[in-house]
């Protein structure tokens, strides 16, 4: 057999031959370095035998998929550490995930002490090395197997497989596993690794499943690379928004109230009702947007002509009963169905379209309790929500404009290079969740990506990311631990109008029906500010500020002083404190530097002899000595632009 390797080398052998021994043969280096193999772009474990002519690639730490290797061996190297502290706990899943790996145990809840003790275990039998040994049982005797070892999930793992299902495990010493692999030869290649943290989950993620514990590690080749690791992970937690919105007294939840329903405080909102200012001005005024206003709910008979009933219940809030309610409402997951009858409100032609309406729209969804997260999963949340009818030869320059109008958006919030693009279609082999035929999923399909060509965006296609009536653009971000979200959407729908007789009027005097176009600007409020709290570490661009400006009397002898300039910046619309406390300057001016405050302004005896402010920024330390008016025509400027000015490294105590 003939085996092309990646340098495009080509190795013979007569016999059958393992990915390992094809590396041992290629090198005792590569050898000792192999996690996996890829056979013809598959991944493969190394004891994996290849007895035909392939393209083989021999997987190092230096690969990611070496590199899950690694991590998937070192959850079952955690796997048996568990087992050997806790015996009683029993076994869930146990994979490798991007920023490392987690397994599911069935136990009570897992200390940091616990973890620690765990860690030293891991030690121990990464130390004693034993081999991992593949083997394959019929799914009957695997069954048996796992049940003479008391371990029910791995039980009803097996039962969801084939009945003429070869079932593969691992064994390393005396624990074994239910796994399909790959992992490395022996424990001892698990070489840096840490168990950074514990938390609930459940079995399956169904919340209606049992409650699991589910450890969280991450491992690498290298102790560097993992030091490196666990530095952009104490960062992360720095950033994090959910500990640092609540710090900076943005927001907070309140069990009473419920999850996923954040309390935004006076500053939290400050933010939010700039950001909308902005944006409602941008589509009104710039972008050729006409402005609604809906309502919080309807009957599910509107529901129903649009599909969502039929698609989308499940996450829905409902209010009442079909079986003995007259009326049945549900709180709106979105406000597409709503602005139709905006749009049908009076009659349209050819003329009138594109017709832009954009809301700054309440939505509600029933999220799982599982789910949420702070500002980036909730239950409440209020959207950039607009629906564009046009006509089908507007498509296209139509689609090109909201993709300009969310780039523009993000270059300002400074987002622009923390995103990446996805057409998300529907999947084929589920086509009962969508409405349509294969012709128009393709066809909207192909619309959406000569769109993205021809604005040169670079990404990536996932099935069955679609909204049930068409295809989508999904703008992507991840927050701080990786995790990625949508934040902006654009999609095309070319049959939903037909559910709502809606039609223009073309040249002819015929009525024709509309494409739509689904789209937000800028996405959900709560999402964005969990994303800029995050990006700007709190640090945020000053126009978005809660508080741009601090005034810093000296002493009692200057605060009136400090009033009069305290009101010539909020003349000028400007968000500004005085901190009139009896406190020492350097003590004001290290509290306003934690508060993140961009700009504070010492006042004392020369500068309200002279009428001016001595300026200390977050960008620049010490700016001097300026005349008010020369701070204010300053700030308001770039306020205005919605500069986002770079920080410079300040001296502690400067």
């Amino acid at each position: 057999m003939k085996i092309t390797l990646k340098d495009g080398s080509v190795k013979e052998y007569e016999n059958a031959m393992s990915v390992y021994d094809i590396a041992l043969d290629i090198s005792e280096g590569l050898a000792r370095a192999a996690c996996c193999g890829k056979v013809d772009g598959q991944v493969a474990d190394l004891r994996t035998v290849i007895d035909h002519d392939c393209e083989l690639a021999v997987c190092t730490a230096n690969d990611e998929e070496g590199l899950a290797a690694i991590r998937h061996t070192a959850s079952h190297v955690l796997a048996e550490a568990v087992k050997n502290l806790f015996p009683q706990a029993k076994l869930a899943i146990g994979p490798s995930i991007e920023t490392g790996f987690y397994y599911d145990f069935d136990h009570e809840s897992f200390s940091r002490e616990d973890l620690d003790a765990l860690e030293t275990e891991m030690k121990k039998i990464i130390k004693a090395g034993a081999k991992l040994e593949r083997f394959t049982l019929p799914r009957d005797e695997a069954i048996r197997f796992m049940e003479e070892r008391s371990e029910p999930y791995k039980v009803e793992l097996i039962r969801d497989l084939p009945e003429d299902a070869e079932i593969s495990f691992y064994r390393q010493g005396d624990f074994v596993d239910l796994c399909a692999g790959p992992h490395l030869m022996s424990t001892r290649g698990v070489k840096a690794f840490k168990l950074t943290s514990s938390s609930m989950a459940y079995w399956r993620g169904d919340s209606d499943k049992a409650r699991l514990q589910r450890i969280y590690g991450t491992a690498y080749n290298k102790k560097e690379d993992l030091a490196a690791h666990l530095e952009r992970m104490e960062d992360a937690k720095r950033r994090d928004h959910n500990r640092l919105g609540r710090e900076m007294e943005l927001f907070t939840t309140v069990d009473v109230i419920g999850q996923g329903l954040p309390l935004f405080t006076p500053k939290g909102t400050r933010m939010i009702m700039k950001l909308q200012r902005w944006i409602e001005d941008l589509e009104d005024k710039e972008w050729g947007y006409v402005r609604t206003r809906t309502p919080l709910m309807a009957k599910s008979d509107l529901y129903k002509i649009s599909g969502h009933w039929d698609h989308y219940k499940e996450g829905m809030f409902v209010l009442g009963d079909e079986e003995t309610d007259k009326e049945v409402f549900a709180l709106r997951p979105m406000t597409c169905p709503f602005q139709y009858y905006v749009y049908k409100n009076t009659q349209k032609s050819y003329r009138d379209l594109p017709y832009r309406m954009s809301e700054t729209s309440t939505l509600f969804r029933s999220e799982d309790s599982g789910e949420m997260h702070g500002l980036t999963r909730v239950r409440q949340f209020t959207i950039t929500e607009g629906h564009l009818v046009i006509r089908p030869d507007q498509a296209e320059e139509e689609l090109k404009g909201c993709l300009d109008l969310a780039y523009y958006v993000l270059s300002t919030l400074g987002l622009q290079d923390e995103v990446t693009y996805r057409l998300s279609k529907w999947d084929p082999e589920n086509k009962e969740k969508y409405l349509g035929d294969d012709n128009y999923w393709n066809s909207t399909q192909d619309a959406l990506r000569t769109v993205l060509r021809e604005k040169n965006v670079n990404f990536v296609e996932a099935d069955g990311e679609a909204a049930f009536y068409g295809p989508k653009i999904d703008i992507q971000a991840r927050n701080v631990y990786g995790k990625e979200d949508t934040m902006i959407t654009i999609q095309l729908d070319c049959a939903i109008a037909e559910n709502f007789d809606m039609y223009y009027v073309d040249q002819n005097g015929d009525k024709v029906r509309p494409y739509i176009i689904h789209r937000t600007s800028m996405g959900c409020y709560e999402r964005t500010l969990a994303w800029l709290i995050e990006k700007y570490a709190g640090k945020f661009p000053t126009w978005l500020c809660p508080e741009q400006v601090r005034v810093l009397p000296i002493s009692e002898k200057y605060e009136e002083y400090a009033a009069r300039v305290l009101k010539e910046l909020r003349a000028r619309d400007i968000d500004a404190e005085a901190d009139y406390r009896s406190e020492k300057i350097g003590f004001k001016i290290r509290e306003a530097r934690l508060a993140r405050v961009p700009y504070m302004l010492v006042v004392g005896a020369q500068e309200e002899e002279e009428g001016l402010v001595s300026v200390r920024s977050r960008f620049a330390g010490d700016e001097g000595r300026k005349s008010l008016k020369e701070f204010l025509d300053q700030i308001c400027e770039e306020i205005r632009t919605k500069e986002i000015r770079q920080e410079q490294p300040q001296e502690e105590g400067k």
